[in-house]
């Protein structure tokens, strides 16, 4: 058997392969081991490294990569209370308008461009209410005063 044909560009086209099956199937797992592959195919031409090098090289690269890639997401934190997934979060304190009466300790209030379920006492339309927590996806409001001269919701 002879050297196996693992030449520079096969590192490279192994690269945007990775960089393809990411945006397929996106887990940011792949992305770090394309940029590897993409490194090692440029390393490879700068230096005519043999296959077994180019291997060694790879897995290198790729284990910084990926550290690398885990360290950048790690010091990102955890999601702001006004990401989509927990706008709700966000709500709590605010003060907002009841559009409609509140019956039976259910209604619902505009915010922005959403609107929210909330529960809370039977109160008339055009009262103040204040979230006080969430329950799921249904806001717990109580009454509230708006503050004078600001209005409600801003």
């Amino acid at each position: 058997m002879g050297d196996l044909p693992i030449e520079p560009w096969t590192w490279l086209i192994l690269g945007l392969v990775l960089f393809g099956l990411e945006m397929v199937a996106p887990g940011v797992f792949l992305l770090w081991l394309g940029i590897a592959a993409l490194l090692t195919g440029l390393i490879g031409y700068a230096l005519d490294l043999s296959w077994q090098a180019a291997f060694v090289v790879f897995a290198l690269l790729a284990l910084a990569s990926v550290l690398v890639g885990r360290a950048l997401m790690h010091r990102s934190g955890p999601a702001a209370p006004g990401d989509l997934n927990r706008r709700g979060e966000a709500l709590i304190g605010r003060t907002f308008v009841l559009d409609q009466p509140m019956v039976s300790g259910e209604g619902r209030i505009r915010v922005d461009d959403s609107v929210w379920r909330v529960l809370g006492p039977d109160l008339p339309a055009g009262a103040a209410v204040r979230v006080v927590r969430l329950d799921g996806a249904t806001l717990v409001v109580d009454s509230a005063a708006p503050a004078p001269g600001r209005p409600s919701g801003l």
